[in-house]
């Protein structure tokens, strides 16, 4: 079944089942243009299709706000 659903999205999307498997194990990393098309062919948008995916890299907080009295 795997399989066929990696032929079918390969055939709606254009792009080879060898790029999108290596994408999907996170072994490329799509351009914002390949992500928009990708969302197309399955026919969601670009946010929908982000939804929930898990980022690998460690970001920071953002710095905490600071009173003007602070700064002299």
């Amino acid at each position: 079944m795997r399989l066929l659903q990696a032929r079918e999205n390969s055939d709606r999307s254009g792009f080879s089942q060898q790029y999108l498997s290596g994408l999907e194990k996170g072994h490329r990393n799509p351009t914002v243009i390949t992500l928009f098309e990708l969302a197309n062919c399955l026919e969601t948008t670009p946010d929908e299709f982000l939804r929930g995916v898990k980022s690998d890299t460690q970001t920071d907080p953002p710095p905490s706000p600071v009173s003007p009295s602070a700064v002299r």
